[in-house]
């Protein structure tokens, strides 16, 4: 799916959306419906387009005769011998999730114990180079209602626009996410960042290293919020226990599902680290797992969950995922995602389709 506009991070600029779709139907006719929000490269994560249908294919797909389709957190333990490919394993996991909540007649949020009706959503805004258009963006974000504004950061874009950003708007709720561009020899930028009064600062250092992370964060006022470094739940408790962050974002894709993301958001609580749900351009059935889980108890910053027209002229849902004018998401009360997959559009825009059967007999 072609995005709107360009999205540029410290590693890629993305123009056209990849990813793999997943629909799962049960023996009577319900479906669910999942997505793995992969790339055709392996810049962002590991995982890509062509490794994930083979996974899929080859080792989890055929581990869903081994799943009681009534407890759908199961599914993880069934394919735990398959090491990493998280994304993968989320995209069917949340295909189960959605099926069950729909043969239940639930909500999804409801199943899984969503406090909120409504959840709050902020933006985030790519590495555009040129200040004018920055601000023509924040303004335009600021109108439509969003709660908090995010800017992607790298080299030579980092200290300026926060500083033009806070000139011209005043004290807006906004952080900055380097997606791991910097390492502690710049801890000068950070300490500069410091002076502006920032939610937080996203993914500063490599991906790995939780170590330095925690070193950074006794240096510098702003709280830490660890992305890329937090790939699940042993993650997370060492990077709690060291000291690496004082927030997590989680995204449920990266993390390999809902049972995960919850395991996550339910040891953060345990400990007082707060939390909230990021994204990577997911279509309208990803977003529709990233708005459930942010109706959690310990989600307490603005998401990165944006309407629909943030990224796409057109969505593969209806109604389309819109904003209200405080900024806030409405939660759908019907089964499942609670929002109806139109499989015309995913024709329209799908260049590969593949089924597998799963019988027992």
């Amino acid at each position: 799916m072609k995005l709107k506009t360009p999205f540029e991070t410290s590693f890629a600029k993305t123009v056209d959306r990849h990813c793999v779709l997943v629909e799962v139907e049960e023996e009577g006719g319900e479906i669910g419906w999942g997505e793995i929000p992969v790339d055709d490269n392996p810049y962002y994560h590991y995982e890509t387009v062509e490794t994930s249908l083979y996974i899929v294919k080859e080792f989890l797909a055929p581990k869903l005769l081994e799943v009681d389709f009534s407890k759908p957190a199961d599914f993880l333990n069934a394919v735990s011998k398959v090491r990493g490919y998280m994304m993968a394993k989320a995209g069917l996991e949340m295909a189960l999730w959605d099926l069950v909540a729909k043969i239940k007649n639930k909500p999804l949020y409801a199943l899984l114990g969503g406090v909120r009706t409504k959840i709050v959503s902020g933006v985030s805004i790519g590495i555009i180079g040129n200040m004018n258009s920055l601000l023509k963006s924040v303004s335009k974000f600021l109108d439509e209602g969003y709660r908090r504004i995010k800017i992607k950061i790298k080299h030579g874009w980092d200290i300026e626009p926060v500083k033009i950003i806070r000139k011209v708007f005043g004290d807006i709720p906004l952080h900055v996410d380097a997606n791991a561009a910097y390492t502690l020899e710049n801890i000068d930028i950070f300490q500069e960042l410091d002076k502006y009064h920032l939610l937080m600062v996203e993914q500063p250092l490599h991906y790995e290293d939780l170590a330095e992370h925690a070193e950074l964060q006794l240096k510098i006022k702003t709280p830490i919020c660890l992305d890329e470094s937090i790939k699940g739940i042993y993650d997370a408790k060492a990077a709690i226990k060291l000291g690496s962050c004082r927030i997590i974002n989680i995204k449920p894709a990266r993390v390999g599902g809902i049972e995960e993301s919850m395991a996550v958001h339910d040891y953060a609580l345990k400990h007082g680290i707060p939390v909230w749900i990021g994204g990577m351009l997911e279509t309208g059935i990803g977003r529709g797992f990233q708005v459930a889980l942010a109706t959690l108890p310990n989600i307490k910053y603005p998401n990165d969950i944006s309407a629909s027209n943030r990224y796409y002229e057109e969505d593969v849902v209806e109604p389309p995922w819109t904003l209200n004018n405080d900024g806030t998401i409405t939660v759908p009360q019907k089964p499942g995602i609670g929002v109806e997959v139109l499989e015309e559009k995913i024709e329209k825009y799908s260049k590969r389709t593949l089924e597998i059967k799963v019988s027992s007999v």
